[in-house]
């Protein structure tokens, strides 16, 4: 069961490595974060369950640092605040946690990066149209599936699989890409 589980993983990440879509939009990615961070952009990150943790674990990599010591970099996980998250839920509904914050926090410009392993969370979709209405660059991370946020995005990076754990794990191992690419482009090591 260990071996298999990990085989499944690594053949997972093989796909992605020999997926050109998949490592042209890594890097699409990469490049529309930091075109937004040179013109005074902030990044906005959001998930829920496991993907909130990558939501904060990627805007924690941004602020602090990646693998360099750097100033840090402007980011803000959509997850973190609980007062806002339990008075916008018990206010106004659960699926407008993040459409709020980016309503109120985010400019034009900035990227709102979006992670759903399903592509479904109506939350995610309601942030990403509130994010596009206000030309906020959005990119996504989920899943294999046909999902709506497919068409939403101004980037979509789609791991090719249809199981939760193990679309978390690349997205995790992508998140840190972005972070390396988006860290040495700007501090050139």
């Amino acid at each position: 069961m260990i071996k298999a589980y990990i085989k499944e993983s690594i053949e997972v990440k093989k796909q992605i490595l020999n997926n050109d879509e998949i490592i042209t939009n890594i890097n699409k990615a990469s490049e529309l974060i930091i075109s937004s961070i040179r013109q005074g952009g902030t990044i906005f990150t959001a998930g829920n369950g496991g993907s909130a943790a990558d939501a904060q674990h990627m805007a924690g990599e941004f602020v602090s640092k990646f693998a360099i010591e750097r100033k840090g970099l402007p980011a803000i996980a959509l997850t973190t605040d609980s007062s806002i998250l339990t008075a916008v839920s018990n206010d106004l509904g659960y699926e407008n946690i993040f459409v709020r914050q980016i309503e109120t926090l985010a400019k034009p410009g900035d990227i709102f990066i979006a992670i759903s392993t399903s592509g479904t969370s109506p939350n995610i979709i309601k942030a990403i149209n509130a994010a596009r209405a206000r030309e906020i660059v959005t990119i996504a991370l989920t899943g294999g599936k046909v999902s709506p946020i497919d068409s939403l995005c101004d980037c979509i990076i789609k791991v090719p699989s249809s199981k939760v754990p193990i679309i978390q794990e690349a997205h995790i191992m992508i998140e840190h890409i972005i972070c390396d690419i988006v860290e040495t482009t700007l501090f050139k090591i």
